[in-house]
């Protein structure tokens, strides 16, 4: 029979009991009509057949137990791998176990040796998601609450509402986004996380801002822009006003020239669907929801801010009561780094001299400074009752783009 008709282990059991009724109350002719149905239908010789009719149909315990697999040495380079990565899923992670083991063996954090590498190169994702369950997983950040609708922005009349298409190729367009630091009262000025997610690439910048007044944006827009290796080709935010003003429109069009602006659609927060996922995972995965606004916290965010699996294919079908289906096949996980190395956006200096810093760069070290970086954010006080506006001047540091 097809193999994809074949009956699973405990399908064929359930049915030969079913049969084995049957086939104590036949006649001889009965049994053989019975044994040829059997036969056909399981794929079983007729001798084991006759034999199992004749005895007690039940699946035996395993005499000799199966050794494992993989031994305790792969649970440890999981563990190493998975904190140098900060836990992300198996689905990411397994197909940069073996790179990611080389990089940390050549800074001292992982002993490697030719089998391990071998194990983790054709190690399953579904073995990976078994056994980093027995690591203990970072405490989970609730998103913040939807907030209601906003006045219409009149800036935003000329500026067209679109979606960036998942399979853009080119580098350069960028959804933003605007992450709060709050905490549980909106009151007064408090920090802001900008944040520009490249959706070919995945390359993402942040920085950070003490208020939303068109100063500190134009200054944070500034401070990314400086960073960056590629150049903006458009700029993709919500309908907020600290993104649509007029003073911000006369940076985009007068100042940073030949950059396209489009927005998303009114409470349709699936148009920025790439930043809206890394809001959480670059940002409130590390910094939750607690309430940053001082000036000193400002600044070492920023500190903090200074040191990705992609969509491949989508298909639409429809079923047969017309309802709208859309299948989603996802490529192997990369790197931004990797995905920005494969275009042609940056200059083969540029791409060795990254390549050279990424080499150089022991990932379980740095994921420890972000941490320590991240304690010493906490620990700075809040702003004091009555925070002025002229405090922000401290934070506009200009910059040359």
């Amino acid at each position: 029979m097809p193999n994809e008709d074949k009956m699973t282990i405990d399908e064929e059991y359930k049915y030969l009991r079913i049969m084995q009724k049957k086939y104590t109350k036949a006649k001889r002719t009965e049994r053989s009509q019975l044994l040829d149905r059997m036969e056909e239908v399981t794929g079983l010789h007729r001798k084991s057949l006759i034999r199992l009719m004749n005895g007690n149909i039940a699946r035996k315990a395993r005499r000799k137990q199966r050794s494992k697999t993989y031994g305790p040495d792969v649970d440890d380079a999981l563990r190493v791998i998975s904190e140098s990565y900060d836990y992300i899923c198996a689905e990411r992670l397994t197909p940069n176990l073996v790179s990611m083991a080389e990089q940390l063996a050549a800074h001292g954090e992982l002993q490697v040796s030719p089998s391990l590498l071998e194990q983790l190169d054709r190690i399953s994702v579904s073995t990976v998601r078994r056994r980093l369950k027995k690591i203990e997983q970072l405490e989970q950040w609730r998103l913040p609450r939807r907030k209601g609708p906003k006045p219409a922005n009149r800036v935003t009349r000329d500026i067209p509402m679109k979606r960036i298409p998942w399979d853009e190729q080119e580098p350069g367009h960028f959804e933003v986004d605007l992450v709060h630091h709050s905490g549980h009262s909106a009151a007064g000025d408090y920090v802001h996380t900008v944040q520009m997610i490249d959706v070919a690439t995945s390359w993402s910048e942040r920085a950070a801002v003490l208020g939303r007044s068109q100063r500190v944006m134009e200054d944070a827009f500034r401070r990314i822009l400086a960073r960056l290796l590629f150049p903006v080709l458009e700029i993709h935010p919500d309908n907020g006003s600290e993104f649509f003003n007029d003073h911000l429109l006369r940076f985009w069009t007068d100042v940073i020239k030949g950059v396209q602006l489009s927005r998303s659609r009114p409470y349709q927060k699936n148009d920025n669907r790439f930043v809206e996922q890394k809001n959480f995972t670059l940002v409130r995965a590390y910094l939750g929801n607690e309430r940053l606004d001082s000036v000193a916290q400002t600044i070492a965010l920023n500190h903090l801010y200074d040191p990705v699996m992609r969509l491949t294919e989508k298909t639409v079908t429809f079923t047969s009561d017309q309802a709208r289906r859309v299948q989603r096949r996802y490529g192997p996980a990369q790197t931004p780094l990797q995905r920005l190395c494969a275009t042609n956006a940056i200059s083969q200096e540029k791409r060795q001299q990254l390549e050279q810093l990424r080499d150089q760069t022991n990932p379980r070290q740095l994921r420890q400074e972000i941490y320590d970086l991240i304690d010493h954010l906490f620990s700075l006080p809040g702003a004091e009752p009555g925070v002025t506006e002229n405090v922000l001047e401290t934070l506009a540091i200009p910059i040359q783009v």
